[in-house]
């Protein structure tokens, strides 16, 4: 393993383990949610609160998505620290700046490819 990237392998690693706490609270508290409107689903409620539960839903189902995806991403950053490609686009093949890498470590193009994608 190379390390001129130990610095960022402490940091995608440091993001992986927050980010799946948050990952597994919102999932916990999206079923904690779910279970409480099935026990109250005899209750009459307003169409305003229906309104505002299905925005929270969809809110958190989005966040938990994101955040799912990001994991994926840092996951496959420590994998390519492992096998010795990272920190090289994995579209034209060019060294990616370590600026960028330091803003996005998890990053696996160049901004060039990935204004391309975007």
């Amino acid at each position: 393993m190379n390390h001129e990237f130990d610095a960022y392998k402490k940091t995608l690693l440091a993001m992986r383990a927050r980010l799946s706490g948050d990952v597994s609270q919102m999932a916990d508290s999206a079923l904690r949610q779910n279970r409480q409107e099935s026990e109250l689903s005899s209750m009459p409620i307003h169409m305003a609160d229906v309104g505002s539960d299905n925005f929270e839903k969809e809110f958190t189902l989005q966040l938990l998505q994101s955040g799912t995806d990001i994991l994926g991403k840092i996951n496959a950053a420590l994998e390519r620290i492992e096998d010795g490609t990272y920190g090289v686009c994995e579209v034209c093949g060019a060294k990616i700046p370590k600026k960028r890498l330091q803003a996005v470590p998890y990053a696996n193009m160049c901004v060039k490819c990935a204004d391309k994608e975007g």
